[in-house]
């Protein structure tokens, strides 16, 4: 595992199958009960450890959830640098869907670390929950504005775009497709709740459809004029 500032010394020594199992534990915690109700407590019951060793190892339960934080964000950009690597060149809505694909992938090999997300997103308040949060749409924005940027300049987009704006659009759109797939309530009667794969797929085309061809009656040259 990658070291980062929120462990100490007597962690990194660890043999890298027991932080495996400590990490686990911990994402499983955070995942189903939130940062303000996790116990460490239940953690090191289920390790079978000493309490006292996930301070030697960590110092505190912020610091925890913090390694666990960039932990997972270390995986989506992990994804998201393949999804650029291998559409490079490619048309900008076939890597936007490809792009919401990975999304999906990501939520099904990972389902616990996406839990993470919304339990802070949606089910509690805690002090650094904002920047937490704020870290994520800002990366979300980096990596959708060049892309973004790249479909204007090859005459793919509108030249009149604002590429701040539009990846804030498509950043809240690919945000509420994914929390549609996982949350009941935000699937809005679409059909994404847990879908198939081939549910899903279509879903992906229909919305790439309406944003390559937009909603306007008679084209954007009529609405604008």
């Amino acid at each position: 595992m990658e070291e980062t500032t929120y462990i100490r010394p007597t962690f990194a020594k660890l043999p890298s199958d027991k932080q495996e199992r400590i990490m686990d534990a911990a994402i499983e915690e955070f995942a189903r009960w939130g940062y303000e109700k996790a116990s460490i407590n239940r953690m090191v019951g289920r390790l079978g450890i000493a309490k006292g060793s996930i301070f030697q190892y960590f110092g505190s339960k912020r610091n925890l959830y913090f390694y666990v934080f960039d932990h997972a964000v270390v995986l989506v950009k992990r994804s998201l640098k393949q999804v650029k690597a291998h559409s490079e060149g490619e048309d900008f809505f076939v890597r936007l869907a490809k792009s919401l694909q990975a999304g999906i992938h990501f939520i099904r090999r990972h389902p616990r670390i996406y839990q993470v997300y919304l339990k802070m997103l949606f089910q509690e308040d805690f002090p650094f929950r904002t920047d937490l949060l704020k870290m994520i749409r800002l990366f979300s924005i980096d990596y959708l504005r060049p892309l973004v940027e790249e479909g204007m300049g090859r005459g793919e987009l509108r030249q009149d775009l604002d590429p701040e704006l539009a990846a804030f659009f498509l950043d809240a759109m690919l945000d509420r497709f994914l929390q549609a797939y996982c949350v009941a309530y935000m699937d809005s009667g679409v059909g994404l709740f847990q879908a198939s794969d081939e549910n899903v797929q279509g879903r992906i085309r229909d919305c790439i459809a309406i944003l390559r061809h937009g909603m306007a009656s008679g084209g954007l040259s009529h609405w604008l004029s």
